[in-house]
C-alpha cells in the first residue's frame, strides 16, 4: 500500500499521479504500484512540487510495517534504534517572555466535577 498526501502542489500534478493511484480526497493519493513504479512516482513529486509539501507513506518489511518520506515540511524522520520517529522544530518565542508560574492545585469547580458535588 502506498500513499502520498500532497499540499499546496500544482493541479498538473495531481493529473500525473491519478494515472497510477486513486484521489480519495483533495491531495490525497493511494494505490499498490510496485517499488520502481513507486520510487519514479515520488521523484516526480519532489521535482514538480514547486513550493508545495509532500509526504510518501509506504509498507515495508520493518517494526512498524511502514516507512515514509517527507518533502519541503518543517517536520523530518529520524530513526531511533530502528524506528522511525518524527522531529518537530522547537518554536522559539519572537522576544523575552517573563517566566509564568504554572497555578497552584486544582481549581474548585475541576475538584467539584472530579470528586463530587459535597
Amino acid at each position: 500500500m502506498t500513499v502520498i498526501v500532497l499540499t499546496n502542489c500544482p493541479e498538473g500534478l495531481r493529473g500525473f499521479l491519478t494515472r497510477w493511484l486513486l484521489e480519495i480526497s483533495a491531495g490525497v493519493f493511494i494505490g499498490n504500484p510496485s517499488a520502481r513504479i513507486r520510487d519514479v512516482l515520488w521523484d516526480e513529486v519532489r521535482q514538480y512540487a514547486d513550493q508545495g509539501r509532500a509526504l510518501l507513506a509506504h509498507t515495508t518489511n520493518n517494526e512498524q510495517g511502514f516507512t515514509f518520506r517527507s518533502h519541503d515540511h518543517n517536520w523530518h524522520p529520524i530513526d531511533h534504534e530502528g524506528v522511525t520517529l518524527i522531529r518537530r522544530p522547537n518554536p522559539k518565542p519572537d522576544g523575552p517572555s517573563p517566566a509564568t508560574a504554572p497555578p497552584r492545585g486544582w481549581s474548585k469547580a475541576s475538584k467539584r466535577r472530579r470528586f463530587g458535588r459535597g
